[in-house]
């Protein structure tokens, strides 16, 4: 069974008196553990598979299945739950929260999973220390770099244990070196945890890395989709 997948999916957009259709018919599935690239040029669709894959919106027409269950079916509060519970995410710009200190950013899931005390502490420093950053673990977003800011997003995202993990252009505001570096911490704790991994993204380096990748073009699958 596939973690997620998107079966016959169409989704439109309207912009001004016009409409762009951002998805035409696209069926793809992300199988558990896999490490995908989505791919194309910019309008192609990449984003809105990961806003559709995570829950973030709702298809025109098609189904979205996570772990076999149809989420479009779902009301606001359960897709919501499912969101918290089964994806994590990472974004472009990391999306740290600034009043939070690091080792705070990557509690923040935990304490509003309900988690306890000893648990998420114990969680989070592990997760600190899994990207290299358990020594600034005090330290707030201002204080820490762009590759440092991604790390800590990285750890936030695989917190709660998520199924997946979408990630949209993660490596657009960071040099080669941090680039780099961010794709192996991802690659290494894909391959420790099982959580799949799927990004958008015109990088080559991200591409790179992928096991797989999805080609999109015009809102639909040119390659790679199963």
């Amino acid at each position: 069974m596939d973690a997620i997948r998107l079966e016959n999916v169409t989704k439109t957009y309207r912009v001004g008196e016009g409409q762009i259709r951002a998805l035409d018919n696209v069926t793809v599935g992300i199988a558990e553990g896999e490490f995908t690239a989505v791919v194309g040029p910019s309008g192609s669709g990449k984003t809105t598979i990961l806003q559709l894959m995570g829950c973030l919106d709702h298809p025109d027409s098609g189904t979205v299945r996570i772990k076999g269950q149809d989420v479009t079916r779902l009301g606001n509060d359960k897709r919501a739950e499912v969101r918290r519970d089964m994806i994590g995410f990472i974004f472009q710009f990391f999306a740290l929260v600034p009043v939070l200190t690091a080792y705070e950013n990557v509690e923040l899931p935990l304490l509003l999973g309900g988690m306890k005390p000893p648990e998420r502490r114990t969680r989070a420093m592990e997760l600190l220390t899994a990207v290299n950053m358990a020594d600034r673990a005090d330290h707030r977003p201002d204080q820490l770099s762009g590759g440092e800011q991604q790390r800590v997003a990285i750890a936030r995202a695989l917190a709660p244990r998520p199924l997946i993990v979408l990630a949209d252009e993660p490596t657009a505001n960071l040099d080669t070196p941090n680039g780099r570096q961010a794709m192996e911490i991802m690659q290494r704790l894909n391959q420790e945890t099982g959580t799949a991994f799927v990004f958008a993204t015109h990088d080559p380096r991200v591409v790179a890395f992928a096991r797989r990748v999805v080609e999109m073009r015009d809102g639909r699958l040119v390659d790679g989709g199963v």
